[in-house]
């Protein structure tokens, strides 16, 4: 079988059987089409061509470029599972990339925002909502959320209104893989959605030209869908002025949520089925990033630190 044809027969498969977020999509698609290229340079042009060297040649060139060792990761984990499918398929008689080994992604620890971090942020969104602009009521509502469940912010903007249940204090979230998931939230988030939903939400719905996003929750200036690159705005704003490194966007909110979770003595399986999370080893990055802020409480604290 030809190798350009089977890359593409398995981007059919795994976007149509397994649910995969378009970014992840994308990965794939780039990772095996820079696979198809290596191996053409070296006369492979069918999957029969496929060996272990080769492959290995490929991971070897990709560090070679300089290319960063989580990506490295990423395409060895791609032309694994793309190998994988080949043989259940019965297009290749033995998997090749059995024995592929990539060096481990360095994973370094997520932003963290402090108590009194976010408590500042949280009350500063609430003074600016004060007044009762529809936007300002709008981002109280948001910043409350993303903390008081870290869910992530396609997540957020893709919740309907009815995914909310102001009552039981849960919200109905789909995740990667099309999962769905109940997240509760606390009473902080609940009030803020109640002043959201009750009077701003209407007025940003009323500039909405034509039929507008009458189910959708969360809604941009004009009355559309909340866009996700507008939240990454509106968090970068706030967390421009707090002090800390990392990334600013709301997955700082999301390890803030994690990390404050187990701080507070919450079960681990817990705040992995809150998040989200596949594997129990995604979620057990938080723990690290507890370990290090003890560290450096008793760095400060402790006499003979």
């Amino acid at each position: 079988m030809r190798l350009e044809t089977a890359i593409a027969s398995y981007g059919e498969h795994v976007a149509v059987e397994r649910g995969y977020s378009a970014h992840t999509l994308k990965a794939y698609d780039s990772d095996l089409a820079d696979l198809r290229v290596f191996a053409a340079g070296h006369g492979a042009v069918d999957t029969d061509d496929l060996t272990l060297p080769l492959l290995r040649d490929w991971l070897w060139s990709s560090t070679q470029q300089g290319l960063a060792r989580s990506t490295i990761a990423r395409r060895a984990a791609s032309v694994r599972g793309f190998t994988a499918w080949l043989v259940r398929i019965g297009r290749l008689p033995v998997d090749p990339a059995v024995r592929l080994r990539a060096p481990q992604a360095q994973r370094p620890l997520p932003r963290v925002i402090t108590d009194d971090g976010i408590r500042g942020i949280l009350d500063t969104a609430a003074e600016r909502a004060a007044d009762g602009d529809p936007v300002a009521v709008r981002d109280r509502a948001i910043l409350e959320l993303l903390y008081g469940t870290g869910i992530r912010v396609s997540e957020l903007t893709g919740l309907a209104v009815d995914d909310v249940d102001l009552d039981r204090l849960v919200v109905r979230v789909l995740g990667k893989g099309s999962k769905e998931r109940v997240v509760p939230f606390g009473v902080p988030a609940r009030d803020a959605l109640v002043g959201y939903m009750q009077n701003a939400r209407r007025a940003l719905l009323a500039r909405a030209t034509g039929a507008g996003r009458a189910g959708t929750l969360f809604l941009g200036a004009r009355g559309g869908a909340l866009d996700p690159r507008a939240v990454y705005r509106i968090v970068a704003g706030i967390l421009a002025d707090i002090p800390g490194s990392g990334p600013s966007g709301p997955h700082a909110f999301r390890h803030t949520a994690a990390t404050h979770l187990l701080d507070g003595g919450a079960d681990l399986r817990a705040v992995q089925e809150m998040l989200g999370h596949a594997s129990l080893g995604t979620t057990q990055i938080y723990t690290h990033v507890s370990t290090e802020r003890l560290r450096d409480s008793y760095r400060l604290a402790h006499p003979r630190a």
